[in-house]
């Protein structure tokens, strides 16, 4: 099937043939992708159709069996999670991956933490206080007031720890931010405010990827959708009009409700 986009529109990421075995057991097969800016883009499908071999490949978690990646129209190779936040491909798993009994702020710079000088030019400490203002700028962008940056992520809410996880992102500035069931075991009102905030991603021009079995969700986000059966991508179209119901009918089906 033809790819969304458009040929004014670059994609920033492009997958070609990516392929994923583990041993005689075929993950991914011959799946061509293209990802463009500023859209939430869903790969949907039951379990075991390939979808988060496919999301492993693309946040560096795994390596591809065959295939090849672009970023920003360059090759490259993605050779850890590390390796493709430094390339602006963030992940950010149900689990969040976050510390409880650390700071809010700890969180946020975890890996990129900010230090400031002590006395002699070679010896340096962490800079708490910066790092608590500018992580409050941060959720501040996602509209997400916490005063206090100090305190253990271990007292919020689950939506005010999904804000701090997409802090941490654009503190790497990634253009990329992958999400893997970003609403599982959330109530109704946290589930609204994890949707805001994937909305503030793309009003920024930023990537969003959805995984989410929830398709109430994958409804009123997504701008695309793909879905995936036995490791292939047999759907990939514009989610504008698809109902809950419609994108039901594709996973189980594996055909395009237009069709």
């Amino acid at each position: 099937m033809a790819e969304t986009g458009g040929p004014d529109r670059a994609p920033l990421l492009s997958l070609r043939g990516i392929g994923k075995n583990y041993g005689a057991v075929v993950a991914v097969r011959d799946v061509d992708l293209d990802v463009y800016p500023g859209e939430v883009l869903a790969i949907c499908g039951d379990n075991g159709a390939g979808k988060s071999s496919l999301i492993k490949i693309m946040s560096g978690a795994q390596a591809p069996s065959a295939g090849t990646i672009r970023l920003r129209g360059a090759e490259t190779r993605f050779r850890s999670p590390h390796d493709a936040l430094l390339q602006g491909v963030a992940t950010i798993y149900q689990d969040l991956a976050l510390a409880p009994r650390l700071s809010i702020a700890a969180n946020v710079f975890m890996g990129a933490e900010l230090t400031r000088p002590l006395g002699l030019k070679f010896l340096r400490v962490l800079d708490r206080a910066r790092m608590a203002d500018e992580a409050r700028a941060y959720l501040r962008r996602l509209s997400v007031e916490i005063a206090d940056t100090r305190r253990p992520v271990a007292g919020l809410s689950g939506g005010q720890r999904q804000a701090v996880a997409i802090s941490r992102a654009l503190r790497w500035d990634a253009g990329i931010v992958i999400m893997d069931e970003p609403t599982a075991a959330l109530g109704v009102k946290e589930t609204a405010q994890v949707l805001d905030l994937i909305r503030r991603l793309k009003s920024e021009g930023r990537v969003v990827i959805l995984i989410s079995h929830n398709m109430a969700d994958v409804a009123a986000l997504a701008t695309r959708v793909v879905v995936m059966r036995a490791g292939a991508k047999v759907i990939d179209r514009p989610a504008e009009g698809l109902t809950p119901d419609d994108l039901g009918h594709m996973i189980i089906t594996g055909r395009d409700v237009a069709q």
